[in-house]
């Protein structure tokens, strides 16, 4: 049984307006599904608690703040053991820039997905990246236009 399974229409219907607007009072979510305000409340606390909901933030606008040049980075190394991964995984981590990390199956170990102001920051980012690091290709990709983006995940029906 997956866990999707384990949600009724109801917590559906309540994660796709969160999804929407996490700020929404609970006595207006509670209205949209036809629950009391106490019922949705305990509703939302019990998909927190069961990790469902992992977290509720504020979407900035990347361009507003100064770092609207993103930068899709993929990654190939020749290097695999769990060391290398763990410490390689720090490096990453620690790099304020990288807003995604992805390990991948395919041509391409880990994917990046990087925010910077502009080219001169990219090139200090990718000169960090690359130091003291065993990589064997890097190949960076501009964004030149957002079509579609969405921190929603979709819902399934059933």
């Amino acid at each position: 049984m997956s866990k999707s399974t384990l949600l009724d229409s109801t917590d559906r219907q309540l994660l796709s307006l969160l999804q929407v607007d996490a700020s929404a009072p609970t006595k207006t979510l509670a209205a949209k599904v036809g629950l009391s305000t106490t019922a949705c409340w305990n509703r939302i606390r019990q998909l927190e608690e069961n990790g469902v909901i992992t977290g509720r933030v504020a979407l900035v606008d990347p361009a507003k703040l100064g770092v609207g040049l993103t930068v899709f980075v993929s990654v190939c190394t020749r290097e695999h053991s769990g060391e290398w991964l763990q410490s390689f995984a720090e490096k990453v981590a620690a790099m304020p820039e990288v807003v995604d990390f992805f390990r991948m199956a395919g041509d391409v170990d880990y994917m990046l997905r990087v925010l910077v102001p502009d080219m001169d920051a990219f090139d200090k980012f990718y000169k960090d990246l690359i130091t003291d690091t065993s990589l064997s290709d890097v190949t960076s990709r501009f964004a030149m236009e957002s079509i579609k983006q969405t921190t929603a995940v979709p819902i399934p029906l059933d």
